[in-house]
């Protein structure tokens, strides 16, 4: 039987006009880093604001189930309370105020006559700075980092808040190669050392299809798919009617097959894509 961490039973999601959620039923495996893909407008942002109480119970219908508990966020801090973190596209950190500030903004640690205590507020930021592999100090100022780096500070923030689910909607947006690539890492890193479970938001089938354990699909508000990436990608056609693709080296593949090379087409990465060609010609 499936450990998971989190299950939504029929979710459904209403604005003037629009159903953006339509009956929605998810599972989410606990340890497992899940990829939630569609098109502007599938439902995505929806269903992790609803997951976070960003839109609160009562503001739809359906249950949220949470580590096997059911759920009625009223708001924000009562997902974080459950160690549910989400990290929008747009980043919720101050530039003239410094790292140690903006990880602690709100909850900063107090001595006894009830000032902040900075120099225990900036340990314990660099603390968690250091567990997510960000080597500045806690007092640098945001603005004077670059946005790989600001990413980590949420990073650290989310740790800093207990987190035991993450999500990450669009973690590499902005990003060149290399920084979209070292931040993946790290969280593919994290995820492991901590046994953390991650929800990715990305529209980059390459990412997806080396980092993420399921690939959950959405469209139209709806979980159209909800699998392994061999599995999802296999229905690539499908796929391309919703206006989403399979990654490069899936087309690859299914070309080479065509063309007579006696090679498998379910391969998801370049290294698995080479090493079946290899095979082939040998």
């Amino acid at each position: 039987m499936a450990d998971n961490i989190l299950v939504m039973d029929h979710i459904t999601k209403e604005f003037p006009g629009v159903k953006a959620l339509d009956n929605v039923n998810l599972e989410v495996q606990r340890g497992e880093i899940h990829a939630l893909i569609g098109e502007n407008g599938a439902g995505k942002s929806t269903l992790m604001n609803v997951l976070s109480g960003q839109y609160p119970y009562g503001s739809y219908t359906g249950t949220v189930t949470y580590e096997g508990e059911e759920c009625k966020f009223k708001n924000l801090n009562d997902s974080e309370a459950k160690g549910i973190v989400i990290i929008h596209q747009e980043l919720a950190l101050i530039p003239l105020l410094s790292i140690g500030e903006n990880m602690f903004l709100g909850n900063e640690i107090k001595n006894k006559s009830g000032s902040i205590d900075w120099d225990r507020t900036y340990s314990e930021a660099e603390k968690h700075m250091a567990q997510v592999g960000l080597h500045e100090s806690a007092q640098t100022l945001i603005k004077d980092i670059g946005t790989g780096k600001q990413q980590l500070v949420e990073i650290a923030k989310a740790f800093s808040k207990k987190v035991k689910l993450l999500i990450l909607d669009e973690p590499t947006a902005g990003l060149d190669p290399q920084g979209r690539d070292d931040i993946l890492d790290q969280i593919a890193y994290l995820h492991k050392q901590s046994d953390m479970t991650v929800i990715l938001v990305s529209h980059s089938m390459e990412d997806i299809a080396r980092y993420a354990d399921r690939i959950i699909v959405m469209n139209k508000g709806s979980v159209m798919y909800n699998g392994a990436p061999k599995e999802v990608f296999a229905h690539y056609q499908e796929l391309e009617k919703i206006g989403l693709a399979a990654p490069q080296v899936t087309y690859i593949m299914h070309d080479l097959k065509e063309k007579g090379l006696p090679v498998k087409v379910n391969v998801t990465t370049v290294e698995e894509a080479a090493d079946e060609i290899m095979q082939a010609l040998e």
